[in-house]
């Protein structure tokens, strides 16, 4: 009985043994491989992005005449720049401004110096102006009492606007469309040749414009103060000067009222003083007077024709 019970277990345990076999790999064959996993798709390279073009010449806004403004862009990697042998400032965006005095000489000589040490030249035809004779009936000392007070009076006051135009502050007025400080109508004009009571005097280095003592006028520029006259000089009378930057500045002459005062930073149209006849004047006007550095520059080529 027991050994019936026997080979009744084996029996039955033979088909576990042999299904658990089945599950067993066979000596010498390779466990299979898990499946692949996905590698990332390559980051495409980024598609390089078109650089501005490099300026390999000069550019110029206006044109080269006696009494006008240049404004221009200097050629790429420009280091310095020379109008006629002497330094003209660049701005960071390769801006910069040059003028022609009335008497400029007709051909000018503008170089840029590149990093790489090479040169890029560019001959300027400056046009000539034409110039009117004007005969004014004042004296030629102005409000000076005397020729004596005048030789006195003069050396101090011609310092104290040399000294006020030597320091060129920042300013981006030189950029602006210029506007007439006030309208009305012109009375004398840039570049004439004026003689005074028969004497002559040296070229009109302004326009005038007449109007009614005690009229307003305004900034044609943003700038800064840098001379507002605490008492009337010979010839200009209550005087005042803007700085509008890179060496260009505005005068204006004969005034009745000051309504700025050294260091004020003013914004184009603001109200800066009224119209006066002090100084050497035979009536109420306003003398608007532009010079870059040494050269005298006609207002007129800025402001363009005036809007009454």
């Amino acid at each position: 009985m027991r050994g019936t019970k026997d080979r009744f277990r084996t029996a039955a345990a033979l088909p576990l043994l042999i299904l658990t076999a089945s599950c067993v790999p066979p000596a010498g064959t390779p466990a299979p491989m898990p499946p692949p996993v996905a590698s990332p798709a390559p980051t495409p390279a980024p598609v390089p992005r078109p650089s501005a073009p490099v300026r390999s010449d000069f550019t110029f806004r206006g044109m080269p005449e006696q009494g006008g403004v240049l404004i221009g862009q200097v050629p790429g990697g420009t280091r310095t720049l020379m109008l006629d042998g002497k330094a003209v400032p660049v701005a960071a965006d390769g801006s910069f401004l040059i003028a022609f005095d009335r008497d400029a000489e007709t051909g000018q000589h503008l170089v840029a110096t590149l990093a790489d040490g090479r040169a890029v030249e560019r001959s300027l035809a400056v046009a000539a102006g034409s110039w009117r004779i004007e005969h004014i009936n004042a004296p030629y000392r102005g409000s000076a009492a005397s020729d004596a007070e005048f030789e006195r009076r003069r050396p101090a006051e011609l310092a104290q606007i040399a000294e006020a135009r030597r320091t060129d502050h920042e300013s981006n007025g030189w950029r602006q469309q210029f506007r007439w400080p006030v309208t009305g109508r012109l009375s004398g004009f840039f570049g004439s040749q004026r003689v005074y009571q028969g004497k002559p005097g040296s070229y009109h280095g302004g326009t005038d414009v007449a109007v009614p003592a005690g009229t307003p006028f305004v900034a044609p520029a943003d700038g800064v103060v840098v001379l507002a006259a605490a008492a009337p000089f010979t010839l200009e009378g209550n005087l005042l000067i803007v700085d509008h930057g890179m060496g260009l500045n505005s005068a204006f002459l004969h005034c009745q009222r000051l309504d700025v005062k050294v260091g004020d930073r003013v914004v184009q149209g603001q109200r800066l003083g009224t119209v006066g006849r002090t100084g050497r004047a035979t009536g109420p006007h306003m003398h608007w007077g532009l010079k870059w550095r040494d050269a005298r520059l006609d207002p007129g080529k800025l402001a363009g024709p005036m809007g009454n």
